[in-house]
Formats: structure tokens, sequence, C-alpha cells
């Protein structure tokens, strides 16, 4: 029975394909505490398990579904990480900064030397892991495929960045997530939930339920009957609302009347208000009781989704767009780079940021073009678009300089980046224009990276225990040395010298470290969402930088080796 289901496996290798991706997802899946692998690191140790048969599918499936995830990753991220290159942005990517300088100098000076004399492959796995981007692991790999070297070599290279990342990966996530939610907060003596909860009040949000407060508010419409409200005008109680609700329609014996600052309201008049719960709730007391016959009102609100193009916003804080949009229009949510973000009073607007507006239709349609653009929704991808851009990436990737003699080139993956990064600035620019919708984006890059990997898992199999085996737990070891010193360093830096608050700090570690358990940890310790201030322009920037590192980490890996021969 076994014999028969490895022949099939090993006859039909697409099945094993599916294979690893069912049995990699669900051990993501599994959850220990904060810390859970995510799929892409479940399917790559399901493929090494599976990889033991001898499996193999052609290099053209691995290349092909790289390409894919690689273009989506930066055409996704482009938006915010030209967003961020500003001073704001470039002052936290300082942080992005001693990431980078530092993983490289560790991996190189730990691993590249005699205290472990690591070969590329090997130190290229060892940076993707222990710095917990996956993305390096594809780039790192094209890199080594373009070296000088006999097939069966190259392909041992290879094996080795995947399997030294499946070790030090698990290990280095673990050590991030620990460092700070627990450990960091101790070094700052800081009480990391009262530092939140200050910084929440500080920047506009609610001072008893913050985590209720950063959810998106619920807007309804109420009819209410006047009594006690006779001789309000609507302008009084405008001011009332302070902007969270409005009058949108008041008929008076059966006619409709024009809704103006002036109209002062009679005895009997039928008003129907649209706004926030927690503000309509105290209306009856302002006017009259509700009544649920509603016959006389047409009003019609909708939501949408409109991207901050308008450059008189970009820096601004998020309070100051409620004077200019138009009476009824309600700011009820914010996103930026796939993140919910709070909506506090003092949150600066980025280009890119998507808010999402409600209200009365014709407000809503006047208030989209003080903003930027309408966000537009189709499930339909513009493949002509994409398929330029992952062309055009190629063909940048293969243009190389000679670094100490040996050839450095973006790679198709580091090309595949660039214009994916340019092609999705170019569409938050346009989002009136089709292209790639979000879900489609999110499923290139999820089935891209996650095939990719299983294929060099698969590859990788065989060699992998031999690897395991020559270093043994010196290895996760030095990841977590890699993933740890450059946090610590960015605590101190963070700390001393940008003063940035504890929870903004923290979140940017994650993000420096592109690691979205880190985050989660932080913000469950944190008890609301101020950690995002921080983690969304790191994160931004070194999802993009981090992947390029890998050519880079394979030609300074070789150097290192080549002068300690």
């Amino acid at each position: 029975m076994l014999h028969d289901l490895v022949a099939i496996l090993k006859s039909q290798p697409e099945i094993a394909l599916f294979l690893v991706l069912a049995i990699g997802y669900a051990i993501g899946q599994i959850r220990f505490g904060p810390i859970q692998l995510g799929g892409i690191c479940g399917t790559l140790i399901a493929a090494l398990v599976v990889g033991q048969l001898g499996i193999h599918l052609d290099d053209g499936v691995k290349n092909v579904f790289f390409m894919l995830f690689i273009f989506a990753l930066g055409y996704a991220g482009g938006p915010q990480f030209f967003a961020n290159l500003d001073a704001k942005g470039l002052r936290l990517g300082l942080l992005c900064l001693v990431e980078v300088v530092a993983v490289l100098a560790l991996v190189l000076v730990l691993g590249a030397t005699v205290f472990l004399s690591l070969d590329q492959g090997t130190a290229a796995g060892l940076m993707a892991g222990a710095a917990t981007e996956s993305a390096v692991v594809g780039t790192a790999t094209d890199a080594i495929s373009k070296l000088a070297l006999p097939l069966s070599d190259i392909r041992q290279l290879q094996a080795n960045v995947v399997t030294a990342y499946s070790i030090t990966y698990v290990f280095g996530l673990i050590a991030i997530v620990v460092a700070t939610s627990q450990v960091f907060p101790l070094l700052l003596r800081v009480d990391l939930r009262a530092e939140a909860d200050r910084l929440w009040k500080e920047m506009g949000g609610g001072g008893d339920e913050p985590d209720a407060a950063s959810a998106t508010p619920e807007m309804i419409g109420r009819v209410f009957l006047v009594t006690v409200g006779r001789g309000r005008t609507v302008g009084e109680l405008a001011a009332i609302f302070e902007g969270h609700a409005s009058i949108e329609q008041v008929v008076r014996r059966g006619q409709n009347l024009a809704v103006e600052p002036t109209l002062r309201l009679q005895a009997f008049d039928e008003v129907l208000a649209i706004g926030r719960r927690s503000v309509l709730v105290n209306v009856a007391e302002l006017l009259g009781r509700e009544f649920a016959n509603t016959t006389a009102f047409d009003a019609v609100v909708e939501t949408t989704e409109v991207v901050v193009g308008r450059r008189e916003w970009f820096g601004r804080e998020l309070h100051e767009l409620g004077a200019p949009l138009p009476p009824g229009v309600q700011i009820v949510g914010l996103e930026r780079d796939g993140n919910a973000m709070p909506l506090l009073h003092d949150v600066k607007l980025q280009r890119g940021d998507v808010l999402k507006l409600y209200g009365p239709v014709l407000e809503v349609a006047r208030a989209v073009p003080l903003i930027g653009d309408r966000v537009v929704e189709s499930t339909h991808s513009n493949i002509s678009y994409a398929a330029m851009g992952i062309l055009l990436g190629v063909f940048i990737g293969g243009f190389s300089v000679k670094l100490g003699g040996i050839p450095f080139s973006l790679g198709t993956g580091g090309g595949a980046l660039l214009t994916g990064l340019i092609f999705g600035w170019y569409q938050s620019k346009n989002p009136h224009r089709l292209s790639v919708p979000p879900e489609a984006l999110a499923l290139m890059k999820d089935l891209g990276l996650a095939t990719f990997i299983a294929c060099v898992g698969l590859a990788s199999g065989p060699q992998a225990l031999a690897l395991v085996k020559k270093f043994g737990i010196a290895l996760p070891l030095v990841g977590v040395a890699v993933a740890v010193v450059p946090a610590c360093i960015s605590l101190f830096v963070g700390h001393r010298l940008l003063k940035l608050d504890a929870p903004v700090l923290l979140g940017a570690i994650a993000g420096q470290q592109c690691s979205t358990p880190a985050l989660s940890a932080v913000q469950n310790a944190a008890g609301n969402a101020t950690p995002l201030l921080g983690y969304t322009i790191t994160y931004a920037i070194s999802n993009v930088v981090l992947p390029l590192m890998g050519p880079l980490i394979v030609a300074l890996a070789g150097l290192v080796a080549h002068a300690a021969k």
C-alpha cells in the first residue's frame, strides 16, 4: 500500500505538491500560545518530510510561482513604501537600517567565518529564517542559480537555503515574539498596557474602552417625532452632535423641508437623524420619542472607500479632515497597508491610506474628490498589466555588476519586486483604473510563495538531514542571536535617540522583523492598537529591503569564504 502511494507520488509529482500544501497549511494553523508557524513554514516542514521520498517537480513550476509572489509582494507594498519616504517614515526607517546592517554583519561574522564556516546557501537561509522574511529564500535561491558552479553544487546550496531557513525560522520567530511582548517592556521599565492607554487618550481615543473605539463604529439612522425639541434649529443640533451625527430630512405635515442650519423645528415635525449609535441613543432626549413609521423618508446612505490622494492631506491629522467634509458624512474606518488603523484624532494621514466614508449618497459623492479617488470595487484582474510588470522585472533582473569578482544582480526576483513596487505605486495614484484587486494579490502572494517553498522543500528533502547533523544546535542558537541582537539595538536607538513611545517602538521592532505574530503579541500585551502606528511604517520598508538582501548575502558570503581560504 505504502509502496503504491510512493510510486504514484513519484510518477505524478503534482499530487505531492498539493498534498504538501494541504498538510503544510494545516500544520501552520496550530497555535502554541502567541506562536503560530503560519502556512509557509508549515508547508516547508511538510515538503522536507515528503521530500525524503525523492520527489522532484520541474524547476519551471518553482520559478513561475516565485515571480508571481514577488511581483505581488511589491505591488501590494508599493504605495506604503513610497508614502513612508518622508521625514517621519525615514526616521522610523532608521530601525530598518539597523535591522539590515546588523543581520548582514551577524550572519557574516558568526556564520560565514571560521565560527561556523557556513556556505552561501546556509548563510542566506540563516538570514531568511532569523529575520523571519520568507521572501529572502526566493531571492537568494535565484541568485545562487546564477553562480558559475556545477549544477550539483548549485542544487546543494539551494537545498541548504531552505533547510537553514526552516531550522532558524522557528527559533527566530519564538525569540522575537517573546522579546517584543515580554522582555523589552521589562528592559524599558514600563507598564506597557498603561503606556498604551495613555497614548490612546493623548491621541484622541476613547478613555474607557480603547478596544471598542478602535473598531469601525456602527452607523445607524433613526426617526424622531419632535416634542421636547421644538424651537431648536438644525444648526444647534449639528453643534451638539459635533460631527458624529446629522439631520438628513425634516418632514412637516407630509412635506419635505429643505434642511438648512437656520431651519427651526416645530412640534410634531418628523426628523431623520443619521450617525453613530453612541450619539443617536441620546437624541430622543433632545427631540422627542423615536417612532417606527419611516414611510415618509427616502434617504439612501452608502459606505464607500476612498484613497487619500490629495497632497494637502498628506501628514495632516485625521480630525482635521472632518470639517471640510459635507454634513452627514462620517469617517468610519482607516486602513493602511492592509491593516485596520485605530481611528484616533491624531493619526497622521499618508498617501495611499484608504478611508471608509459613510453617509447619504449625494453627500458622499461630494466628499470623495475632496480626499482623493474612489476605490474601484472589481473582481476582474488586469492580467496584461501584471504580466507586463513581471516581464519588465525579469528584464531588469538580467543586468549584473561585478562585486569582488562575483557577479551581483537583482535577479528575476529582485527585478520583479522592483517593478511591482512601481506598478503598485502607479495604481495607488490612479485607483479609478482597473488593475489587480487586493483579493487577487493576496492569492498571488500566498499561492506563489507556498508553491515555491513546496517545490524547493521537496527537492531539498534528501539533503536536509545532512545539514542538521553537521551543525546541530549551533545553527538555531545563531539564529536566535541574529533575530534578537538587531532588535535590542533598535530598542536602544528608538528609546534613547528617537524618543519613541513604548507601544510605537515595540510595534516598529515587530515591523522591522516583518513579524505579524510579534505584532499580535505586542497588541495583546498593550491592550489596544497603538503598536500599529509604528509597525506599518517599518513593515512596509523592511518587507521591500530585506528580500533585496538575498543576492547580497550570497555575494558577501562568497567573498568571505574565498578570503578565508
